[in-house]
């Protein structure tokens, strides 16, 4: 079996591909595993390409990193679902029990009734949207917007801009008046209505790379199949005296490859390059033409004794007063070597792509030194800037994705972006790659 494409659909895939009893040929074209969630190297720091945070309820992606060895109790910092702002803004605190004890969703009533920053109207209003919600099933009869949605649930303005907006933008990567409520439903269903677990919130303490692909790589390797890094896919093809059987067309053809044949092939490319793979094998499938929005992660370095009082951060982004940070992440928290070092997040719809980098990371700066009151935060030792320009299809309403499936036996598709109840996350990659990987029992 081949899998074309090593981020984290790919390494799935190959996984479960070697857990069927299969040798597998992995093939990335970059020298990195991961894809748009990896690692990368800044002034001499691992970091990742995008800081990235995964919840209890991922249990495929949960699992599979443990099949591969992964420990998840010393690679991630555990917290208890909340959404907190810096004291020093007008924002709110829920901060859900850490106990064990206290069964969901009890554990969310109490974060409820304990917060701050929201007024009687907002908890009131936040009780009711939980409990019709839960009482639908989560689901909707039409698809339509979170923000419609949020509409005909009757949520004040304050909850929708310090909880419900936010929570959108993070999740789906998408501005709540274009956003897919019912993919905004089905997040919440397996997190806040889900077991007291499912609602914690993960965020890695490895790199994204070291976080599951490397270790994917690890062990396929250990069971016999092949990693090709450097190593691009220029087309496919069914082999022409072996029905059944099919070919790749390599950027840099070794000997070992040069007669391979595979039973099956699963495309985990990006949506553009599956499109080209497709095409080379006279495959009839279409897929849609997607829309994309960025994420852009600030990186900002300070001394190591700098250090925020909590390992992240909700701000009240503001970007016509160039506030563009929607979280920050204090990576000392994660790592002894990241001491000093703060994430910040941007996400759709206000990516700032065409402002020089200085002035982004120069605004973003005043706007921690503002929020947390910590003057020293104004200057930096240094920054960088790290744009994925399309991170992620844009989760509309009703938005037709493709299955695994191809018109053609033996030749799959795996990638955040095929059908499925999650949007553009690392879950709904692994998802993917495992349900492709089944398809070639």
């Amino acid at each position: 079996m081949a899998v074309i494409g090593g981020g984290w659909a790919g390494c799935a895939a190959a996984v479960q591909l070697t857990k069927q009893g299969h040798q597998v040929s992995l093939f990335e074209a970059s020298r990195t595993l991961g894809g748009r969630a990896r690692a990368v190297e800044v002034n001499g720091l691992k970091v990742d390409n995008g800081q990235h945070i995964l919840l209890g309820a991922y249990q495929q992606s949960l699992q599979i990193m443990r099949e591969v060895g992964i420990d998840m109790e010393r690679s991630c910092l555990r917290l208890p679902l909340q959404m907190i702002y810096p004291s020093h803004e007008d924002g709110m605190q829920f901060i859900a029990p850490k106990s064990g004890f206290i069964p969901a969703p009890l554990h969310l009533m109490i974060a409820l009734w304990q917060s701050k920053g929201l007024e009687k109207a907002d908890k009131l209003a936040l009780a009711r949207f939980s409990s019709t919600a839960r009482w639908m099933g989560w689901k909707l009869y039409q698809d339509c917007s979170v923000s419609e949605l949020l509409q005909r649930f009757d949520q004040t303005e304050r909850l929708c801009r310090l909880m419900w907006n936010p929570l959108c933008v993070a999740a789906l990567n998408t501005p709540p008046e274009r956003a897919s409520a019912q993919v905004f439903l089905n997040v919440l269903r397996d997190s806040l209505g889900a077991k007291r677990a499912a609602s914690d919130m993960l965020i890695p303490q490895l790199n994204l790379s070291a976080l599951f692909p490397e270790q994917a790589a690890v062990f396929i390797q250990s069971k016999g199949s092949k990693l090709s890094l450097g190593q691009a896919v220029t087309g496919v093809s069914q082999h022409a005296s072996m029905p059944g059987k099919w070919q790749l067309n390599l950027s840099k053809q070794e000997t070992s490859d040069e007669h391979a044949y595979y039973d099956g092939i699963i495309i985990a490319t990006d949506c553009s390059n599956a499109k080209r793979l497709l095409k080379s094998a006279n495959s009839d499938t279409v897929l849609p033409e997607f829309e994309f929005e960025a994420i852009t992660t600030c990186y900002l370095k300070y001394a190591a004794d700098i250090r925020l009082p909590g390992a992240m951060y909700a701000l009240c982004d503001a970007p016509q007063q160039e506030k563009w940070g929607q979280y920050v992440f204090d990576r000392g928290y994660l790592h002894i070597e990241h001491a000093g070092l703060l994430a910040v997040v941007i996400s759709a719809p206000q990516n700032p792509n065409s402002i020089e980098h200085d002035k982004i990371a120069s605004a973003i700066a005043n706007q921690l030194a503002e929020s947390f009151q910590l003057p020293a935060l104004k200057l930096p030792l240094w920054h960088q800037i790290i744009t994925e320009k399309r991170a992620t299809f844009s989760c509309t309403p009703a938005l037709t994705r493709p299955t695994n499936t191809t018109d053609q036996a033996g030749l799959l598709l795996a990638g955040d972006y095929t059908a499925g109840d999650y949007p553009a996350t690392i879950e709904a990659a692994v998802r993917s790659g495992i349900s492709a990987a089944k398809r070639l029992q």
